[in-house]
């Protein structure tokens, strides 16, 4: 875009920040008086037209309000702490309201009826689970949550609150998933006892970083007390917004944070541990665990007992990579090939990310998200023949269909809170190994770590004043 149309957005975008500084009545740290009451979502019919607001309007918010917007919906409100990076967003919805604090929008503008939350990790659950006791629908990026107890919390509010419920691992609404359950299932490979899972995350720089940041002044524009939100309270630092804060403990998940609830929907769902009453989680290897960021590499092993008519299985997954010794190119942490697999036999996607799965008959791998699955080695796919489609296929694979289809039908989003909160509780058990390099014992049915003392306070974190949640 031109002059022309540049300062066009600077002109618009400065207008937008003072409109977003009008809805700063309360101190960031100060808590909302929410109402207790039970709040039932306004009912809608199929021909309404939802009114949909942003928490988190820049970077990922971007695609997942417009695509709320290219459905037809109204966006009514843009909440977001950096006005320069959700530029673009509130460039082109214009007619939103904007906001720098996502407790000022929900208590102002009654009118709305659902949320998306596309914020760092640590603000997801406090958003939500505010949004749902509002009577608002919520569509929440991966992972659903920081912690284990806060994925059990908005799990039992959406349950509670009767909301419309949607985790952004959007893969969940893919065909390619939906195969991979149905081959599994229908016995394509027999019992499956090994499922591997890995990814060449972290694509961020600071993950091994030992020690806390110098301080640096913050941009003009990001209102960092509010970006800290949950956190313990520290300066800024380029290093930790608006990219890298995945790598940091106090407010992203790290690797498998960041894609397990992408890659291992497929063995989550295939596999049905959902069902096993308890699960294990050690780890295999690390490096460069710390205090301050998560561990430069890791593999870690669940260990599931038989559920669901299905045999004991291990899941492993992998992620990091480091310059080899020799070539100075960065070698990945990846699972050894299967025994007699052809080296040319392409495993998940090429070089990126993937699962595969070990059953007494045979091996099925798939992508990123759960596509192309496949037998291998390839000429056994020569004259499989895919079982018959058991699972509803969303309409063009959409979750954002699948999410306003559920708000004005009633019908259940297909990663609602019911399947992703136990999903994401999993993905975050793995983390509580990782942070911690202890084999830890979790009790799936009453959400208890029963072998250490500090049972309770090591699902969770600590609050800070004025953003404090029941868990």
């Amino acid at each position: 875009m031109g002059d022309k149309g540049s300062l066009t957005r600077r002109a618009f975008i400065a207008a937008a920040t003072t409109t977003a500084v009008m809805g700063m009545a309360r101190g960031a740290d100060e808590a909302p008086k929410m109402n207790t009451a039970k709040v039932v979502p306004r009912k809608l019919s199929p021909n309404d037209k939802v009114n949909v607001a942003a928490i988190g309007a820049g970077g990922k918010g971007t695609s997942d309000i417009m695509s709320c917007h290219k459905l037809g919906e109204n966006v009514v409100a843009l909440c977001d702490v950096d006005w320069n990076r959700a530029e673009e967003t509130a460039y082109r919805l214009k007619d939103a309201k904007h906001f720098n604090d996502y407790r000022n929008m929900l208590e102002q503008m009654p009118e709305i009826d659902a949320v998306t939350i596309s914020t760092p990790d640590h603000t997801h659950a406090p958003a939500a689970y505010m949004a749902m006791k509002m009577g608002k629908h919520v569509y929440v990026q991966k992972p659903l949550t920081h912690t284990v107890a806060e994925a059990r919390l908005l799990t039992r509010t959406a349950a509670e609150t009767g909301v419309m419920t949607q985790m952004g691992n959007q893969g969940h609404c893919g065909d390619g998933i939906r195969q991979v359950c149905e081959m599994i299932w229908s016995g394509a490979v027999g019992d499956v006892r090994e499922a591997h899972v890995w990814t060449h995350r972290p694509v961020w720089d600071n993950q091994g970083v030992t020690e806390p940041l110098p301080p640096e002044i913050a941009p003009e524009g990001l209102d960092w007390d509010r970006w800290i939100g949950t956190a313990p309270w520290r300066p800024y630092h380029h290093k930790l917004a608006p990219h890298d804060w995945r790598a940091w403990l106090d407010f992203g998940g790290g690797s498998l944070g960041d894609m397990a609830c992408h890659i291992m929907d497929a063995p989550y769902w295939a596999l049905k541990l959902v069902e096993a009453t308890d699960f294990t989680v050690e780890v295999v290897m690390q490096k460069g665990r710390n205090e301050q960021t998560f561990p430069l590499m890791t593999t870690i092993k669940y260990s599931f007992p038989a559920r669901a008519g299905m045999p004991p299985v291990d899941v492993y997954w992998y992620d990091g990579h480091e310059p080899d010794p020799a070539t100075g190119e960065e070698k990945y942490n990846r699972p050894a090939r299967p025994e007699g697999l052809a080296a040319d036999v392409v495993l998940g996607d090429k070089d990126m990310n993937g699962s595969f799965f070990i059953g007494t008959k045979g091996i099925l791998t798939a992508g990123e998200y759960g596509g192309e699955p496949r037998l291998v080695p390839n000429n056994l796919m020569k004259d499989y023949k895919m079982p018959d489609a058991t699972i509803e296929r969303i309409p063009d694979e959409n979750p954002y269909f699948d999410w306003i289809r559920g708000i004005k039908t009633g019908q259940k989003p297909c990663s609602n809170f019911d399947y992703a909160g136990p999903f994401t509780e999993m993905v975050q058990f793995g983390n509580l190994v990782v942070k911690s390099g202890q084999k830890l014992h979790w009790d799936n049915k009453n959400g208890v770590v029963t072998n250490v003392p500090n049972a309770k306070e090591v699902v969770t974190k600590e609050y800070r004043k004025g953003w404090e949640i029941p868990c």
